[in-house]
């Protein structure tokens, strides 16, 4: 008995917390609070009545929360074809006619596309966050409220890059609004909650924790995503990710179709610049470096004779671009960014465009072992430029069929004069299959060496595998260039 009691007040101490007051529209909303109710039976053990945080979080953060619907008009209509029960393989459908007849003033060139979403209001004026593909080729956009409330909107700006939409409500207002955290401190293992529009259902409210940072999902070039197992479904995009504070630290945009646990959410610093200059400009300018990167992996470290595989590898650098104009080289290591590591690759291109254009930034780099400091100003960057290579096949070398480059081929992928040779097929299992290399990548080089004949590629091949060991090539791909490299034995 006496130790039933001992434990009961134990948990009183370790959960009991004070109650917070009500937060009145117009001010951000923000902070949980927990309290714990105590009731003694007449002939029984104390016993606690917790009321868990998730309670206070959703009752006070679901007001901030607001389901998107959008429609737009697209191509494509048609008289629907009904088939008739009592119609054979081949029969004339008997009610054909009269279908043709009653749908024959129906517009058939158009008709109306409605999908939906959530979003998040971050401003008391009505701002609210979205993700991009939420809102993109919206004719109409309306917002509804966790009351019930509905609201015109209109979009501010969206930023396909990084999926990420700002729409305004068209109402005065004033709002209640959330408060956005620091996703940098996020840990994982941390409770996360999630409230959204799953469905269509409405307002939903899902909690889990953060199962992972800085996933990358190849889905565009500022991928950084926190990965969470709170439940999020289709029409929960653009949803806030909440911490346990109750400030958002995400923004709820992709799932995996095919597992249960697993959602990724933009995190609330990536987002916050471009919200920034969504609201003042409708669009994004970001900084441009003018390198083509890569991850370093075991091959290349070893052949680069690096320690370790931390830092971005410059694979090429584009002519008359901030980098070339600092004297960055092709097989440079980036280590260190405007005083921050670049310990991941990935991490690099966020840095940059980040950076206001204009502004001169400092670059550590490692070329050849040594270590060296160059400064940089940092240029707009444009939009990207893709390219292709129509390959024949040759001569096969280490699974790979390769094809001299014409002088056409060349030009459209930006290259000087007939240099390279074009990759026509790689051999599923081989080494270069496994290295990456595809079908219309162009190789410039072998172990330093320039390939621009097959002649030239022939000799460095033949020389490799008798040396044996990792190969370095340099791999053109569209607009860009990288580094593989090859376990020849």
């Amino acid at each position: 008995m006496i130790q039933a009691v001992v434990l009961a007040l134990l948990l009183v101490t370790l959960f009991a917390c004070k109650p917070r007051e009500e937060t009145s529209p117009g001010q951000a909303i923000s902070g949980a609070g927990a309290s714990a109710a105590e009731a003694v039976k007449p002939n029984g053990p104390l016993q606690i009545v917790e009321v868990p945080p998730f309670v206070h979080l959703a009752k006070r953060l679901s007001p901030v929360v607001v389901n998107i619907s959008t429609s737009r008009s697209v191509k494509g209509v048609r008289i629907p074809q009904f088939r008739s029960p009592f119609q054979g393989p081949g029969d004339e459908n008997p009610f054909g006619e009269f279908f043709e007849k009653f749908f024959e003033n129906a517009p058939r060139g158009m008709r109306k596309q409605t999908s939906s979403g959530s979003g998040f209001i971050i401003a008391e004026s009505g701002l609210v966050v979205t993700n991009n593909h939420v809102v993109e080729n919206a004719e109409d956009i309306e917002v509804k409220m966790s009351d019930g409330k509905t609201y015109d909107a209109k979009v501010m700006g969206k930023d396909p890059k990084t999926d990420v939409a700002l729409i305004k409500i068209e109402s005065n207002g004033p709002f209640p609004f959330a408060a956005l955290g620091d996703s940098g401190e996020l840990q994982i293992g941390e409770w996360v909650m999630a409230i959204g529009n799953p469905f269509g259902l409405g307002h939903t409210v899902t909690a889990g924790i953060v199962s992972a940072k800085g996933r990358v999902l190849n889905s565009g070039p500022y991928d950084d995503f926190i990965q969470t197992d709170a439940s999020i479904n289709p029409g929960n995009s653009g949803g806030p990710l909440f911490n346990i504070r109750g400030e958002v630290v995400g923004i709820n945009t992709a799932i995996v179709p095919n597992a249960q646990g697993i959602g990724f959410a933009v995190p609330i610093n990536l987002a916050k610049n471009v919200l920034s200059q969504l609201e003042k400009t409708g669009k994004v300018v970001r900084g441009w470096l003018g390198v083509s990167i890569q991850r370093i992996d075991e091959n290349i470290a070893e052949s680069l004779g690096l320690e370790d595989s931390k830092g971005a590898l410059v694979a090429d650098v584009m002519k008359n671009s901030p980098a070339q104009k600092a004297g960055i080289k092709r097989r440079d290591v980036i280590i260190e960014f405007n005083g921050k590591a670049v310990d991941d690759f990935h991490n690099l291109p966020t840095m940059v465009a980040s950076v206001v254009p204009g502004e001169a930034v400092s670059l550590k780099i490692l070329r050849e072992g040594e270590e060296l400091t160059v400064s940089v100003t940092i240029d707009e960057m444009e939009d990207d430029r893709q390219a292709s290579v129509e390959p024949s096949p040759e001569i096969d070398a280490v699974g790979m069929k390769v094809q001299a480059l014409t002088k056409e081929q060349a030009e459209r992928l930006g290259l000087e004069g007939p240099t390279g040779v074009g990759v026509a097929s790689v051999q599923p299992g081989s080494v270069a299959g496994e290295a990456g290399i595809q079908a219309g990548d162009v190789i410039l080089e072998i172990r330093e060496k320039s390939i621009s004949t097959i002649d030239d590629y022939e000799t460095a091949m033949k020389e490799a595998k008798k040396k044996g060991g990792s190969l370095l090539i340099l791999i053109r791909r569209g607009e860009n260039s990288f580094y593989v490299g090859l376990e020849l034995g």
